[in-house]
């Protein structure tokens, strides 16, 4: 397991702007509960919660979640942070409970059922998941934290509409 506390103590993958994809979908809805799930640092969850959005973050890290409610102070703004790993189910996601629910290069399959469920009806899901890629380019990953084709697919059939995911 990576030692997320350490890399963030170290100042690595400390990052401020969110994702263009969040940002996007952002602008088209209306403030309501968001969910961020595998936080980190908080960039989304501070971004949502500057536009009026009542956010909860969770993330694994001490580190993280204090960093991030260390920076939404110093913006004005509050965020339910919860230090809670997700791969030993300290977090459970309350049904219909989110109208915007977003999880960013962090892959853990068996939440995608809880995802859904947590997912009130009109609201939304955004998921950054690498892809398998065999191209030169790509970085080498560990396939187990990687979608394989058409797997997004499967895994959000149920969730509305996959061209707004």
């Amino acid at each position: 397991m990576v030692d997320w506390d350490e890399r963030y103590r170290r100042g690595e993958h400390i990052l401020v702007e969110p994702l263009p994809l969040l940002v996007r979908v952002a602008d088209t809805l209306a403030p309501g509960c968001a969910l961020d799930l595998a936080c980190g640092t908080g960039r989304h969850a501070i971004f949502l919660a500057e536009r009026g959005w009542q956010v909860r973050a969770v993330d694994a890290s001490r580190v993280g979640i204090e960093l991030m409610l260390a920076r939404a102070r110093e913006r004005g703004v509050s965020v339910d942070a919860r230090i809670a790993d997700l791969e030993r189910g300290e977090f459970i996601i309350e049904p219909e409970a989110y109208d915007l629910i977003c999880v960013c290069y962090y892959l853990q399959r068996d939440l995608f059922p809880q995802i859904r469920a947590g997912t009130r009806i009109g609201g939304i899901v955004v998921a950054v998941i690498h892809l398998i890629d065999d191209s030169a380019e790509a970085q080498p990953m560990n396939p187990a934290f990687l979608l394989r084709p058409g797997e997004p697919q499967s895994r959000v059939s149920g969730l509305g509409d996959p061209a707004r995911l």
